[in-house]
């Protein structure tokens, strides 16, 4: 298709007006000390240059600049510059330096975009490669173990098979959260959205986690009392994961003789805000930004005190992202963290 073209008359007449100007005071000095000299002779003059002048400039130095102007713009548009392609071809250099520095803007911020990503891309494969490696060399190492010759003491067998049984059961949690996340981001995992009480449902993962938080006694309250129901719409089954995960999270990396507490409160007509607060190690701000990344670890050294996938923050992200609502972290270190998540309120 051929490309547009959009005439710029600025250097054509600046340029003419230049040389009417110098070469009528020339000529008017040259007719003044030769020749009778008369103004009407010399406007007509000038006017003759001026438009010889503009249509040689117009037509033969802008047709000049044209076809390099059009080269820049047929190798810009190679590079798919969408912005450049859009518009018609233009000779005023002005025009053409700003969109070449719009062009060289946007490229660099997709350039360092793309840094980033790779960079995530990297990490992700690697912590993917150590979760999954951990449990597998953990499981190949007992059995390798029992067939050496420990499977004749029966104490021994029972303990290492009950040890190979937890990896395989750490790998099954990874790749079922996985396969999860998968389906909630492409849309396939569909949601049973109901009505429910959101005051009984955090009572019943507050009952479901009591044995946890009493290894560690960290005592799981409300805020206040809930005297009447706060309902609700949405996956009753999957905010129960998304709470379970949030209070699991807290019990891991709370004190001990510690407290998580879990309020409701309206956000405005139509929204409930649920704040899962504690008193625990906290997080550094650097790692906010990234903490709902697959396997992301505030601790570098590559190790886990505690057990798990290490999905659980981005299961929640995206399951609230699935109900079309928002999820937020605050967080000082050393002195706790509170994550929050909006919910639709039954009116």
């Amino acid at each position: 298709m051929q490309a547009k073209f959009k005439r710029s008359y600025k250097f054509s007449v600046k340029t003419s007006l230049h040389i009417t100007i110098y070469t009528t005071l020339l000529v008017s000095v040259f007719l003044y000390y030769l020749y009778e000299f008369k103004w009407l002779h010399a406007l007509a003059f000038a006017v003759c240059i001026y438009i010889f002048s503009f249509f040689v400039i117009q037509f033969r130095v802008e047709r000049y600049i044209y076809k390099r102007v059009k080269k820049i713009y047929d190798d810009l548009t190679l590079l798919e510059s969408a912005n450049l392609s859009k518009g018609p071809i233009t000779t005023d250099m002005r025009t053409l330096t700003q969109e070449i520095d719009k062009f060289a803007r946007d490229k660099k911020i997709e350039i360092e975009s793309l840094k980033v990503r790779e960079k995530y891309r990297k990490e992700f494969l690697g912590n993917v490669s150590h979760e999954l490696k951990t449990p597998l060399f953990t499981v190949q190492g007992y059995i390798l173990t029992l067939l050496d010759g420990a499977m004749d003491d029966e104490k021994i067998r029972a303990k290492y098979l009950e040890r190979a049984s937890k990896g395989i059961e750490r790998l099954g949690y990874i790749i079922k959260d996985l396969d999860m996340i998968t389906k909630l981001e492409v849309g396939d995992l569909s949601l049973n959205i109901e009505e429910f009480d959101i005051v009984e449902l955090v009572e019943n993962v507050f009952e479901m986690l009591e044995m946890k938080a009493s290894k560690k006694r960290i005592t799981l309250t409300f805020d206040t009392d809930y005297n009447k129901q706060v309902l609700v719409k949405a996956d009753k089954e999957r905010i129960q994961q998304v709470l379970a995960n949030l209070i699991v999270n807290s019990l891991k990396y709370g004190r001990v003789k510690g407290t998580t507490e879990v309020s409701i409160e309206n956000l405005i007509k139509n929204k409930v805000i649920v704040r899962v607060t504690d008193n625990g190690e906290g997080i550094g701000k650097e790692h906010l930004p990234r903490l709902f990344e697959r396997f992301y670890r505030v601790d570098k050294s590559g190790s886990r005190k505690e057990g798990g996938s290490g999905l659980g923050l981005s299961i929640v992200k995206h399951i609230i992202e699935a109900h079309n609502e928002k999820i937020y972290v605050e967080s000082e270190f050393g002195v706790g963290s509170e994550f929050s998540f909006t919910l639709e309120k039954v009116e």
